[in-house]
Order: structure tokens, then C-alpha cells, then sequence
């Protein structure tokens, strides 16, 4: 019969590869992965022979010969950035079942340096099926990429239920607090970045136009970017030298796959995976204290909330007002690290989501290097949602602290 895995598996330590962010010199996705992996290992006190299981888009096997080692379990699950949580699912799935007891789940992604590299050192595949063909569907209708999707969603959004460009400027507003307390994040500060330190709704909306009603500060990051997580299982998850972060519940959905096939525009995936990861867990939103949500744009963070039942529908914006969900705030803080529309954004943003959540939990937020005074919260729980596609897909994992 089977059983709820709830708790089976913890995650025990997490690192981003040595430099992340605009790597002026250039890099690859290979050495992104490694550095990662490599500084997880060491955080957690293990060597990489003794990781059982990997996990990463696409490139899960290449990466096991990289590091010499033969896995028991292998997921190469790629269906954007939201595959690291459903990896980690997967993972304590294969715990709960016995097959292994350490796995590593791996991220490595040079989006920015894609374009000093000519493409090359990317993992990026080339053209599919050219009878699958989402141009021949969904161009006619106005979209050519992905801030004329979102474009969409937010439209819709706003004439549903009356929320303003305003509202969700404010998503980026607090998000970018968060950033100004994080050393690493690409908008810290005017000495990370020129355009850096701290923003206002109004520098949000006299910003560069996009595709409207998305501006530049609405959209995220194009960085370089390595993270990796190592999942243990609740046997051994005490045993190293760092805190475990208990996996309390996880869960997977898909809505469509071309945008076009979706039933509304203001509704994604994250309803039913965020349903069933808390189902799992035996909690609810209210009882989450962090939030970590896919931001890849303002709207995909405002209407994730209402998925996950943070807010009532329509108001998915309300849980940043007014700085609520930023440093100090009055509501439940969200996205610590500064998101993907301040910290980093190589493409893929859903380790980031996992990394930040790891160091929140295990109380490593705030040591100078990886948070500043103010960054730490007391959070023992935590939601951690991430999006794939075109508002497509969903990974929901409900994280709780070892206190």
C-alpha cells in the first residue's frame, strides 16, 4: 500500500556555484553545475562518490559521468523552471521507497554568458518537431515570447478583477527591498549594478515599456546562474554538519502546454500542486510564515499567491501592499533573496527558489555573504511554488525548519 512520505526526506544543504550574476568573463552551464554540486558537498560534509541519486533538466546523466559516480536514481525531468522542485519531489519519492538514501539535485544555467558564448556551453537543445509548432498556433493571436504570454495573463488580470499596473509594481518594489539586504543579488546596490538599490512604484511604471502592460522593472533577470541541493533521507538527515529542512509536502501539476489551451489566463497549475503539497503535509496557508514564488514576472508571482492560497482570488498583489511582505513588514515575507526580478534569473529560476528557502529555514540567511541584518526571518515554515512554461506547469514543496 502506499504511504504518505511526508517527512521521509530532509534537505540538507544548499550552495550556488562561486559566481553568479553577470560573469563578465563568460562561462558554461557544465562548470555552473559542478562549482554547485562541488560546494553543497562541502557545506554538507560529504565527498560527490557518496551521492546515490542526481537530478537536473536534461542533463542528469552527463553530470553523474562528470563526477564519476553510478547512480541508483536518475531524473532528467525537464519542463522548466519549476523542474528542481519537482526533482526534490522525485527524490524523496525514491527515499521514501528505499532505492536510495543521498541524492543531489543540480542547477547550472549561463543565460547571460549564452550571449558571449555564441550559444556554445548552454545544454540549450536545438529546433523540435516542425509539425509541433506553437508559432503556427499561438503567433496569429499576438505572442512572440515570453513577455507577450504574460502580457496576457496580466490584461486579463486586470479586467477580472480591477488590479492596476500599480498594484503589481509594488511585487517589484518589495522584491527589490529584499535584494538591497543580499550581497549576491544582481540589484544589491548601485555598486552591483548601475540601475541597483532601491526602487519605487514609479520607477517601476516609467520604465522601459516591454510588451504592455509589462515594463522592464515587471520583468526578470537574464543572469548566470549554479545551485545545488542535497536531499538525504530522515535516517541520515541529522547526521551531517549542517541543519536538515524537513520535506514536508510536495506535489506536481500541469494545466496546458501552449498558452492558448488555457482555461484562464488568471488561474495556473499551482491550485491543484499547491493543494495536494499541503494535503500532504497536513498544513495550510495560513500556517505558511515564508513564501518563495517563481517571479519571473510581477504577474506570475501575483496570481501564484492566489493559487496558493495566500490571498482571496483577484488580490493576489495584496500580499506585497504596502511593503507587507518585504523586510520588517507586517505580513508573511516573500521571496528573501530578492526573486528573480532582483537577485538572479538565469532562465530556470526554481533552485534559487529552493536554495533561499534551505538557508531561511536552516537560519543561514543572514552571514554577511548570503544576507545582510535584516534578511533572516524567524520562519519554520515555508510554501516554495515554481512555474514552467507558459504559466504551464507547477512544482509545490511545503518546507518546515528542524526546531
Amino acid at each position: 500500500m502506499p504511504t504518505n512520505p511526508s517527512m521521509a526526506a530532509a534537505i540538507v544543504g544548499a550552495a550556488e556555484s562561486n559566481k553568479i550574476g553577470y560573469i563578465e568573463e563568460g562561462t558554461t552551464a557544465t562548470m555552473l553545475h559542478i562549482e554547485a554540486i562541488k560546494n553543497a558537498c562541502e557545506l554538507v560534509g560529504i565527498k560527490p562518490s557518496e551521492i546515490e541519486g542526481i537530478g537536473a533538466p536534461g542533463q542528469a546523466s552527463f553530470l553523474a559521468e562528470y563526477l564519476g559516480i553510478h547512480p541508483k536514481w536518475i531524473d532528467t525531468t525537464a519542463v522548466g523552471g519549476c523542474s528542481f522542485l519537482m526533482h526534490v519531489h522525485h527524490a524523496m519519492a525514491a527515499i521514501n521507497a528505499g532505492i536510495i538514501d543521498i541524492a543531489v539535485v543540480s542547477h547550472g544555467e549561463s543565460g547571460y554568458s549564452a550571449r558571449k558564448n555564441r550559444n556554445r556551453g548552454t545544454f540549450r537543445a536545438g529546433e523540435g518537431d516542425p509539425w509541433n509548432n506553437r508559432s503556427w498556433f499561438e503567433a496569429p493571436y499576438g505572442v512572440a515570447g515570453p513577455p507577450s504570454y504574460y502580457s496576457h495573463a496580466f490584461t486579463r488580470h486586470m479586467r477580472q478583477y480591477g488590479s492596476t499596473q500599480e498594484d503589481f509594481a509594488q511585487i517589484a518594489v518589495t522584491t527589490r527591498d529584499w535584494a538591497t539586504l543580499n550581497p549576491r543579488a544582481v540589484m544589491h546596490s548601485k555598486e552591483t549594478h548601475p540601475a541597483g538599490g532601491k526602487i519605487t512604484v514609479d520607477d517601476v511604471m516609467n520604465s522601459r515599456m516591454i510588451s504592455w502592460p509589462l515594463k522592464l522593472l515587471d520583468c526578470c533577470l537574464v543572469t548566470d546562474h549554479g545551485g545545488a541541493v542535497v536531499v538525504a533521507s530522515a535516517e541520515r538527515a541529522r547526521s551531517f554538519r549542517t541543519k536538515p529542512v524537513w520535506i514536508a509536502g510536495a506535489a506536481e501539476s500541469q494545466s496546458h502546454s501552449m498558452m492558448l489551451e488555457m482555461d484562464d489566463f488568471t488561474a495556473t497549475s499551482a491550485a491543484a500542486s499547491g493543494a495536494r503539497a499541503y494535503a500532504m503535509a497536513g498544513m495550510g496557508p495560513r500556517e505558511m510564515e515564508l513564501a518563495m514564488i517563481y517571479d519571473s514576472f510581477t504577474v506570475t508571482a501575483g496570481i501564484t499567491a492566489e493559487m496558493l492560497g495566500l490571498t482571496k482570488r483577484g488580490e493576489g498583489p495584496s500580499l506585497w501592499e504596502g511593503g507587507k511582505a518585504g523586510p520588517g513588514g507586517s505580513g508573511i515575507p516573500v521571496n528573501t533573496n530578492g526573486g528573480g526580478l532582483s537577485f538572479s534569473h538565469s532562465g530556470m529560476y526554481g533552485m534559487m527558489l529552493l536554495v533561499e528557502s534551505y538557508r531561511q529555514l536552516a537560519g543561514m540567511a543572514e552571514d554577511g555573504i548570503h544576507g545582510l541584518p535584516g534578511k533572516q526571518t524567524g520562519a519554520k515554515s515555508a510554501v516554495v511554488n515554481g512555474t514552467g512554461g507558459t504559466l504551464s506547469v507547477t512544482g509545490t514543496l511545503v518546507l518546515v525548519s528542524d526546531d
